[in-house]
């Protein structure tokens, strides 16, 4: 049985800043669910018509309706987009929350409001309210990211490492399991094109996220492959597990080869079952902090 799907149907005008305007009338466009805003359709059309000097836009006469589509979208496997999936982005990042424990022994995030919504309207005039939220945690929490700083003095912090390491990299993912015992070693990367690229090391154990088992014999790297990576020139190395080193002991191997390589390293991914092994960019950028090495980011893959 066809599931339901949707489309939305709308008339729209759009103003350009250097002059002119754009009218459509009873425009349809297939959506995910049973709803979407008007600033999203707005975006679907300036993208996808590849409008520049948009000003001002405006949506009317919007309505959803269901009914079962003529031919597959754009990048599905029926319409001969060979992967099975449409492109768009997918969220690699888990959600820090009030009370969240990321790493056993650190603090537990705790986030209030500084200002809350009633007590802002003394401010404002009536109808207008604001909330601000003060957030206690320390840098290692949630999804985060690594830099030299955070393992050498000498380092570069968050504030010294150029965007161009951060964003739109060329991402590879290596499905790794669990490894021999929870070690993955070199093998796993040997035959892979790795220079330059966000390598991401998809074990599943993200599954176990705020939950005692995340800490209990998770999946790491050993200092072989942390040994090959840098010598292949990788740009990023990322895991969806609890450490990319083996926390059993004191020496941190990987941390030390990569960080000490210039190399950044985010931990703490999920859904990398969710990417395709290659065809993607990743970026995970951090706030520009100086005297920082480590940082929550909004993990992100963009499927080409």
């Amino acid at each position: 049985m066809r599931e339901t799907e949707y489309r939305v149907v709308f008339d729209f005008e759009i103003e350009f800043t250097n002059g002119g305007s754009l009218r459509g009338h009873d425009f349809r466009l297939d959506i995910d669910g049973n709803d979407i805003d008007d600033a999203a359709l707005v975006e679907h059309i300036v993208r996808d018509l590849r409008l520049l000097m948009v000003g001002p836009a405006r949506i009317s006469n919007k309505r959803i309706v269901a009914e079962p589509h003529r031919r597959g979208r754009a990048g599905d496997a029926s319409a001969g987009g060979g992967r099975g999936a449409a492109c768009g982005w997918v969220d690699l990042s888990h959600v820090i929350e009030d009370g969240l424990v990321t790493y056993p022994g650190l603090p537990a995030v705790h986030v209030c409001d500084y200002l809350g919504r009633e007590q802002s309207r003394a401010h404002y005039e009536a109808g207008t309210e604001f909330q601000i939220a003060s957030i206690e945690m320390v840098a290692n929490t949630g999804t985060y990211i690594d830099c030299p700083f955070h393992r050498y003095a000498d380092g570069a912090d968050l504030s010294q490492v150029g965007p161009a390491a951060f964003a739109d990299l060329d991402g590879l993912v290596v499905r790794a399991g669990h490894g021999n015992d929870g070690a993955i070693d070199a093998s796993f990367f040997r035959g892979r094109e790795l220079r330059g690229r966000a390598v991401l090391v998809h074990t599943g154990w993200d599954a176990h996220w705020a939950t005692p088992a995340y800490a209990e014999g998770h999946p790491y790297l050993t200092a072989d492959a942390a040994d090959y990576l840098r010598d292949c020139g990788v740009a990023l190395v990322g895991i969806d597990s609890m450490n990319i080193d083996d926390t059993r002991g004191r020496a941190r191997p990987v941390h030390s080869t990569l960080l000490g390589a210039g190399i950044l390293i985010v931990e703490h991914l999920c859904n990398l079952a969710a990417l395709p092994d290659e065809g993607f960019d990743f970026s995970a950028v951090p706030p520009k902090f100086r005297g920082v090495g480590t940082f929550p980011v909004r993990a992100l893959a963009r499927l080409r």
